[in-house]
Order: C-alpha cells, then sequence, then structure tokens
C-alpha cells in the first residue's frame, strides 16, 4: 500500500475567519459546511488544512497543531508573509494569527523552519526535510539557537528573551555577524512581548555593528521591524 495522506483537523471558534486568513495564504476553499457541523476544508498546492469549529474554543487554549515538511521553508514563508502583509498591513508577529521568521531549529537537528499560528491558535509548523544541519559552534550561537526553541517551538517568549540578552552581555566580541542575527531576533521578541522600547534599544545596538555582510537577512528583518516600530514620540 502506497500513497497515503494524512489532512490534520484544527479547531476553531469560527470557519469564517479561518476562511479568510487562509485565503490571503494563497489556499483555495475545496470544501465548506455550515450544517450539520461547522466545517472547512482549503487545499495550497499539496497542502490540505481542515478546519472545525469547536463550541466555547479559545484560541489561547488551544493544543491544536500539525507539522508541514517541505524543501525550501524560505519560500513558502515568503509566499505566506506576502498575503499577511496585504491582509494585516504588517507582517503579524503577536496574536492571532501571527507568524515566526525561518530560523535553525536545534530541535529538529537544526533543520530551518518556521511556524504559523492561525486564527484559532493552532501552530502549523514548517520544517525542511533532509540531513540535519551543522551544530551551532559559538556560545552566542547556540544561546541563540536555544532561543528560537524557546520562542518558536514552546512559545515562551519571556524566557527565550532573557536568556539571549544575558547571552548577548557576555559576549561583547562576538562575531559581528552573530550578533545582528541575535540582536535582530531579540528585537523581535521583544515586539512580540509588548516592549517597542526594548525593540529599539536591540535595534539601535544592531545599527552600531559595523560591517557583517554575512548577516544581511538579519539586517533587512531589523529595517522591517524598525518600519513597524515607526518614530518615536
Amino acid at each position: 500500500m502506497a500513497g497515503e495522506r494524512t489532512v490534520p483537523l484544527l479547531p476553531c471558534s469560527a470557519i469564517d475567519e479561518v476562511e479568510d486568513f487562509a485565503l490571503a495564504l494563497g489556499f483555495t476553499t475545496t470544501y465548506r459546511q455550515r450544517r450539520p457541523n461547522p466545517y472547512l476544508a482549503v487545499r495550497r498546492e499539496d497542502l490540505d488544512l481542515h478546519w472545525f469549529e469547536q463550541p466555547g474554543h479559545r484560541p489561547e487554549d488551544s493544543y491544536g497543531s500539525c507539522l508541514v515538511v517541505v524543501d525550501d521553508p524560505a519560500e513558502l514563508f515568503e509566499a505566506f508573509a506576502a498575503g499577511l502583509r496585504a491582509r494585516h498591513g504588517r507582517l503579524p508577529l503577536t496574536g492571532f494569527p501571527r507568524i515566526t521568521r525561518p530560523r535553525p531549529r536545534r530541535n529538529a537537528d537544526g533543520l530551518t523552519g518556521f511556524s504559523l499560528v492561525d486564527p484559532g491558535g493552532n501552530w502549523i509548523r514548517v520544517v525542511r526535510g533532509g540531513p540535519a544541519g551543522p551544530e551551532p559552534s559559538s556560545r552566542l550561537a547556540r544561546s541563540l539557537a536555544d532561543a528560537v526553541v524557546a520562542a518558536d517551538s514552546r512559545g515562551d517568549v519571556d524566557q527565550a528573551a532573557r536568556l539571549l540578552a544575558g547571552a548577548l552581555r557576555r559576549a561583547p566580541d562576538a562575531d559581528p555577524a552573530e550578533r545582528v542575527e541575535a540582536l535582530a531576533f531579540l528585537a523581535e521578541l521583544s515586539v512580540r512581548r509588548g516592549d517597542p522600547g526594548a525593540a529599539r534599544a536591540a535595534l539601535a545596538e544592531l545599527d552600531a555593528v559595523p560591517g557583517a555582510e554575512r548577516a544581511a537577512a538579519a539586517r533587512r528583518q531589523a529595517a522591517e521591524l524598525a518600519a513597524q516600530l515607526g518614530p518615536t514620540a
């Protein structure tokens, strides 16, 4: 027997809200019903996701989750991010829905991945398939990897921010590219914690790091965060 397929069924409070979210990401509706139970099915290329309404469902209490294995998480992230920006006017980093950026996951053999949290609070975890990635070699890189696991896999943003801020204080002479990547993530974590002042401080420190051409992607992420934060009052 071959060709089996698994389709996740995720809870939500309103399929209308979820359908709007899914269409913004480039999915198309393949099935929808209101009775006897509200149910929604969508597809994007070979990816199928289904939702059902659950009375009294609260997104902050959801344990719903699924794993999506792809060849290139960055490509899928950019497609999802473009849809979210068009729908919300910015990349949503907090609330429901929200998204994390692609980063190597130490708890997934170092493979790059990101998490998409839907309006129902379900975590759609996207990860690259293939051989294990390299282990981080420096202390700051290891701390950054641990912070990614804490924030983007476990959802403990406060712990991730504390861990990363401490690691940066202990490594003032670390590789410039590693400092830029760590500071960009610390700024994002601060936004996710609702602390724009700390985010601006991390971005200012990042701007003062010279060179680090290898961290061009992190600098672009930092520039987007700065634009979202806007000027200080």
